[in-house]
């Protein structure tokens, strides 16, 4: 399942060779390339080029999960059309204590304005304290374009309804508001993939849900064996 989301997208991982109790760390460059995985040279903004890697089949992640590899993290463009972003997301982050009820309106707030737009945004958990949405881009972009509709729309909501947004990223702004962390929209950034693990105690999940779940399921509510069981469910973004 999560092949048909992060299959030929350049992948960074966390992987945690002695568990999530132990040190991980965060992985962009393959020492090697293995079964299912491709190697993909990126250059940076000075000209340099770097390998890193996607996954193309089924035995790369199984793979990667031999190697201890638990959190798996996406580009939001595809492998071969490296400049050209066309799944866009944002991380809707309470600050500590806000009452969930109020992230929930602020998601749903979200999820209307992209509406409006004419745009399709679909609903995860993030296995932490926010909720994501993900937003398959119908246009295609620049990176530059692609990182200015997203600060543009963070902004519009956050001057909209300034006692429940911010998009400032300093800790003090966000005080009793969620954060509309619209970051993960630029060239190299990368975002937890649907049905990632997530390297902490616990064994949550990045898990696809739908809407109408969203009053019903909290940010990190699911589990590894809720998630298996709903595999074999429907997938609900289809």
């Amino acid at each position: 399942r999560m092949l048909s989301y992060i299959g030929g997208r350049v992948l960074s991982v966390v992987r945690c060779h002695k568990g999530v109790s132990a040190a991980c760390f965060f992985k962009k460059h393959p020492t090697a390339a293995h079964a299912g995985m491709r190697i993909v040279p990126v250059k940076n903004s000075e000209g340099e080029t770097s390998d890193y890697f996607c996954i193309v089949e089924a035995s790369g992640l199984i793979a990667e999960a031999q190697q201890g590899s638990l959190e798996f993290h996406v580009w939001g463009s595809r492998a071969d059309t490296l400049e050209s972003p066309d799944m866009l997301v944002f991380d809707l982050d309470p600050d500590e204590g806000l009452p969930l009820s109020v992230l929930r309106d602020g998601v749903s707030e979200l999820k209307s304005t992209l509406m409006e737009l004419k745009l399709r945004p679909l609903l995860k958990t993030s296995g932490g304290k926010g909720y994501h949405i993900v937003v398959p881009f119908p246009v295609k972009s620049t990176w530059e374009e692609f990182r200015a509709f997203s600060k543009k729309t963070a902004k519009m909501l956050s001057e909209k309804y300034p006692e429940l947004f911010t998009d400032n990223l300093r800790k003090e702004k966000r005080k009793n508001k969620i954060f509309i962390d619209w970051g993960r929209n630029t060239r190299g950034a990368t975002w937890v993939a649907p049905y990632s693990l997530r390297a902490r105690p616990g064994a949550k999940v990045s898990m696809p849900i739908a809407w109408s779940e969203l009053n019903n399921v909290t940010p990190n509510g699911i589990d590894m064996f809720e998630a298996l069981e709903r595999l074999k469910g429907k997938d609900v973004w289809k």
